[in-house]
């Protein structure tokens, strides 16, 4: 029997005028593809807690009106991973976002939902090719 188990990561999906934030990931899992920002759930947070947290720790954006999206389980083999990704939606009305971790993100940038960069991180690549769309994305 396999001792690991999946990790839960929470995936925010920040809107601004129509518009998601992606950062393209380096030095870690996935490096090289584009992400949402996000990360791990801590014991007794909720998933908008975490959300706002890694936002806030990743970008210094404050985020408004979060709420849940779908969930994709992802595993990534050739890394030995296994994601349960929990998104979220959310509006972040001001301010420029701001490379907190250099040694995790290349940069922040801002696209229309239905022209996502390539390659996409794994649980976001699951996500999209499902046909979800947040509602008030371009």
């Amino acid at each position: 029997m396999n001792s690991k188990k999946p990790l839960v990561g929470v995936g925010v999906i920040i809107l601004r005028n129509g518009l998601v934030l992606l950062g393209q990931r380096i030095g870690s899992h996935g490096a090289g593809t584009w992400a949402l920002p996000g990360g791990h759930l801590e014991f007794g947070e909720s998933v908008a807690e975490c959300a706002a947290r890694e936002v806030r720790e990743e970008t210094r954006l404050e985020i408004q009106n979060s709420v849940p999206a779908p969930y994709t389980s992802d595993v990534i083999a050739p890394e030995g991973k296994h994601y349960v990704t929990l998104f979220v939606v959310a509006q972040s009305n001001s301010g420029d976002p701001v490379i907190c971790e250099p040694e995790k993100c290349l940069g922040w940038h801002w696209f229309r939902w239905s022209e996502l960069p390539h390659p996409l991180f794994q649980p976001l690549a699951t996500l999209h090719a499902t046909g979800f769309a947040p509602s008030d994305a371009a």
